[in-house]
C-alpha cells in the first residue's frame, strides 16, 4: 500500500515537473499567432475631437519566443506559425534591443501617419528633420562594431542626411567595395566612422548592414497624443492615418461600421506590405469587423491582399477585405460607403 501511495506521488511529481518545464522552458524558436483588433479612439486623440459612430481598429499580431507546450500548440492550432528564433531575432542583438526596434518602428509610424492625416485634411503641421537613427545592427556586416542601437547618422560622406532614404539611396549608388565615411552621434559625441561597403545577404546590393528610422520634429495643431503602449512594429500606419484623418474631419468617415485594417504608410501615403496578414484577418473576424484594408502591392500576385482575401474565404467571414495601395485609396472607398 505504501508503495503504491510513493508510486502515484511520485507520478504526480513527474507530471508536475514536465508541466513546469514545458511552460518554462525556452526553445529555440519564435511563435506567431492572431492578436486582437482594438478600437483605435481611446489610443489616438486629437484634440478637440468628437466621437465616431463606428470605429478604426488596430489589429495586431502576438508573437513571443515558445515554451514546449506553446510549440506543441502552434502545430495543432490553426493560423499559428512557428520560425527559428534567428530569423526573428538576429543572432547579436537581444530581446530588449529587439522590442526596442519595434517601439522605434511604432514611433515612426505613428509620425508617418500624423503627416499623412493632416496634410489630407489641410491642417496645421510642420516638419523639422534632424537626422537618421541607427534601430538595428547585422552581425557580421560592416557596420557590426562600428555602429550602435541609437546612433544618429546626421551626414554621409559630408552629404547631410535628413531622411533614412537619403542615406539609403546614397549608399546603393555606390559599388561593393567602396568606402563611405558617417558622421553620427553617440552619447553628446561626434563621431565619424569609416565603413566599406559589403554585399548584403543574398544580394548584390551595397550596404553596411543597418536598419534605420527617420529622426523628425512633427508639429500639429490641434494636437494629437498616441497611447499605444507597447505595441511595437510600422503595421498600423494605415489605420493610425484613418482615425487620425477621422478625428480631425467633421465628417465621420466610420459611417457606423467597424473597420479594421493593416499596412505600414510612408510620408507620400503609400501603404506597404506587413507580415501575418492571415493572423490579422481572423483578429479582425473575432472582433466582429465589418471591413479589412489590406495592402494591394499594385496588384502583385503574392499580395497581402491575395493572402487576405484567401484567409476570409477559409474561415467564412462576411468581413470585406478591401485592397489599397495608398491611403487616398482607404478613405475614398469610405467616403463612398453608405451610412450603416
Amino acid at each position: 500500500m505504501k508503495q503504491n501511495k510513493r508510486y502515484i506521488l511520485f507520478v504526480i511529481l513527474l507530471l508536475l515537473i514536465v508541466f513546469c518545464f514545458s511552460g518554462v522552458y525556452r526553445m529555440p524558436y519564435y511563435v506567431y499567432k492572431p492578436g486582437a483588433a482594438d478600437a483605435l479612439d481611446p489610443i489616438v486623440s486629437v484634440d478637440g475631437s468628437e466621437k465616431s459612430e463606428g470605429d478604426m481598429h488596430l489589429v495586431t499580431v502576438r508573437g513571443g519566443q515558445a515554451t514546449p507546450f506553446q510549440y506543441v500548440m502552434a502545430k495543432i492550432l490553426p493560423y499559428h506559425q512557428i520560425e527559428k528564433l534567428e530569423d526573428v531575432i538576429p543572432e547579436g542583438i537581444s530581446e530588449e534591443e529587439y522590442t526596442q526596434a519595434q517601439l522605434m518602428q511604432m514611433e515612426s509610424s505613428q509620425e508617418a501617419s500624423t503627416v499623412v492625416a493632416y496634410e489630407a485634411a489641410g491642417a496645421d503641421l510642420q516638419i523639422d528633420y534632424k537626422g537618421v537613427y541607427v534601430v538595428s545592427v547585422v552581425k557580421d556586416l560592416p557596420a557590426d562594431g562600428q555602429l550602435k542601437q541609437g546612433d544618429l547618422i546626421t551626414a554621409v560622406d559630408e552629404q547631410e542626411v535628413k531622411e533614412a532614404t537619403d542615406l539609403t539611396d546614397y549608399v546603393t549608388s555606390k559599388k561593393i567595395g567602396d568606402t563611405i565615411t558617417l558622421q553620427i552621434e553617440r552619447d553628446d559625441e561626434q563621431l565619424e566612422k569609416k565603413l566599406k561597403l559589403q554585399a548584403l545577404p543574398d544580394t548584390q546590393i551595397p550596404g553596411i548592414g543597418i536598419t534605420l528610422v527617420t529622426d523628425r520634429d512633427v508639429s500639429e495643431d490641434p494636437k494629437v497624443t498616441f497611447s499605444s503602449g507597447q505595441i511595437g512594429g510600422p503595421s498600423a500606419g494605415l489605420m493610425f492615418s484613418l482615425e487620425i484623418y477621422d478625428q480631425l474631419e467633421a465628417e465621420d468617415l466610420t459611417k457606423g461600421y467597424q473597420i479594421c485594417g493593416t499596412g505600414e504608410v510612408d510620408y507620400e501615403g503609400n501603404v506597404g506590405r506587413i507580415g501575418g496578414i492571415d493572423k490579422k484577418v481572423v483578429a479582425a473576424d473575432k472582433e466582429g469587423c465589418d471591413i479589412f484594408f489590406a495592402p494591394n502591392e499594385q496588384g502583385a500576385a503574392d499580395s497581402n491582399y491575395e493572402v487576405a482575401k484567401q484567409t476570409a474565404e477559409d474561415i467564412g467571414t462576411d468581413m470585406k477585405i478591401i485592397p489599397v495601395d495608398t491611403f487616398e485609396d482607404a478613405k475614398n472607398y469610405l467616403e463612398q460607403m453608405p451610412a450603416k
